[in-house]
């Protein structure tokens, strides 16, 4: 049902089974299929695509171009029912491509709240985006793929499926990412390998000095010593007790099940 104070412009083709938020925006030429949420105050721009089922939560802004919520390009996708789900304050920019999920996997993407997708940006079927995410103009992330809060993947970044992208890590500019990276690390490269500790995303972030020394040090004692990845994360038992921050970072080294960005 559409709100009678929508603001749907006249040249749109939205499907009166679509569910549009009274105060949402729906430019021109855009289309909107059925099974489609829109929430409060989200803008989609013009001659964007918006297939269901999707949800879409409040004061989203879409740019121009993007198509969301398409079918997956999984071949072995038989057009079962599956969605996408998005939540609060993202921004979607030019041409950027989301894809529902798959029955193999979780049937649904999931993008959280406060991401920045930037132009060409393309998220796989089945995959996760936490919140305050940055995917930079033309990254792509294959399906099942998990992306932490605060990452950043710089343009041109690709990421194999099923790869973990750990929470505040971060991929230079044209990454080939086909293995986790864990919580925390820069990688860069093609294949990516790791690089350091993200000192300064963690400082804009408000993490302290303790917490980024130790976590230096948790990341000389997995990269520096030749340990296996089981030795390194007894080492790290101490240490993670000791800091939230070292404990973030030896569990997603724990969940890794592609091996790590080394």
């Amino acid at each position: 049902m559409r709100g009678p104070q929508a603001v749907i412009d006249p040249r749109a083709v939205v499907d009166p089974r679509a569910q549009i938020a009274p105060d949402a925006q729906i430019g021109p030429f855009c289309v909107i299929g059925p099974g489609v949420e829109i929430g409060p105050r989200t803008v989609v721009s013009s001659h964007v695509v918006i297939r269901g089922p999707t949800r879409i939560g409040a004061d989203n802004r879409i740019f121009q171009f993007a198509s969301v919520g398409e079918d997956s390009a999984d071949q072995k996708y038989r057009g079962e029912p599956t969605r996408l789900v998005i939540g609060d304050r993202n921004v979607i920019r030019e041409g950027v491509t989301i894809h529902r999920g798959t029955v193999q996997d979780r049937a649904e993407t999931t993008i959280g709240d406060d991401n920045l997708l930037m132009a060409y940006a393309h998220v796989g079927h089945d995959s996760v985006i936490g919140n305050h995410a940055i995917l930079v103009n033309n990254a792509a992330i294959a399906g099942h793929v998990v992306v932490g809060d605060w990452a950043i993947l710089g343009g041109y970044a690709l990421v194999h499926q099923r790869v973990h992208i750990g929470a505040h890590s971060f991929a230079a500019m044209g990454s080939a990412i086909g293995k986790d990276v864990p919580a925390f690390v820069i990688v860069s490269g093609s294949p990516a390998r790791a690089k350091g500790i993200n000192q300064e995303g963690l400082r804009r972030r408000g993490f302290d000095q303790n917490a980024i020394t130790a976590l230096r040090l948790a990341y000389r004692i997995v990269y520096r010593q030749k340990f296996k990845v089981d030795e390194a994360l007894r080492a790290l038992g101490e240490l993670a007790a000791e800091h939230e921050a070292v404990r973030v970072f030896a569990d997603s080294i724990a969940v890794a099940t592609r091996g790590i960005a080394r």
